[in-house]
């Protein structure tokens, strides 16, 4: 029986690769690839002609058992997303809990993830947090932020460029509009931009310059509190 690799890529820029996961990108069988295109260019930088085959949201349940199956008569794949670890806000779970339900082995390499470097460089506290990944954009939205308006931890969620202005002004009328927050913006390439401020300051200022690129989005929780001047931070005496 083979094994199911689950690879992070760069989230930027292409040095951000491990040995390892190059290797084992050589020896897979396969490379399954949210898409291919983009896949295409990391193998092409690495001179690394391994098959690829799409698998992405939108064929991903067609798949997994197919995939499951040829993992079982021997050959080794390796999962892919089109930036960062599978699983995270991209497809990987399906195929994973398959694999884990026939007793075929899976393996997770460490590797880039968009969120870590966001909530490390944020300034806010990151030794307990939440990630929320992706709001949903519609039904289940307001409910979602009332849900964690009184969440004590530094919160972590993705944003598209084009609904982070609105974003902000929806956590702002929710949270509070003086709740601090961090934007940051393209982690690890050329143009990487961390912005800090209240949510309103960070609201106003999207809503007027606007955005390109991949966001995080860096909430601090309901009991983080700043002065003019720099950070207070709250100790707790010993009882």
């Amino acid at each position: 029986m083979g094994k199911l690799y689950l690879i992070p890529t760069p989230v930027g820029n292409l040095e951000d690769i491990t040995l390892r996961a190059l290797r084992l990108l050589k020896e897979a069988d396969v490379i399954l690839a949210e898409d291919t295109r983009t896949s295409a260019k990391l193998l092409k930088h690495y001179d690394i002609d391994t098959p690829l085959l799409s698998h992405h949201k939108f064929n991903e349940h067609q798949q997994v058992e197919r995939i499951a199956e040829r993992i079982e008569r021997g050959e080794n794949i390796a999962l892919v997303s089109d930036a960062g670890t599978p699983g995270i806000s991209d497809p990987g779970f399906l195929l994973t809990r398959t694999c884990v339900e026939r007793g075929i082995a899976t393996e997770c390499l460490p590797g880039a993830t968009a969120f870590v470097p966001a909530l490390v460089n944020s300034g806010f506290p990151c030794d307990r947090f939440c990630f929320e990944g992706f709001l949903p954009q519609k039904k289940g939205r307001q409910k979602k932020l009332n849900a964690l308006a009184e969440e004590q931890r530094t919160m972590i969620f993705y944003e598209s460029p084009f609904r982070l202005a609105k974003a902000l002004e929806q956590m702002a009328a929710v949270f509070g509009g003086n709740r601090y927050a961090c934007v940051a913006r393209e982690i690890s390439k050329v143009f990487e931009e961390f912005r800090r401020g209240t949510l309103e300051e960070l609201a106003a200022h999207y809503a007027q310059k606007g955005v390109k690129g991949e966001i995080v989005l860096i909430v601090a929780g309901k009991d983080y509190t700043a002065e003019e001047g720099g950070v207070e931070i709250e100790i707790e005496e010993e009882e």
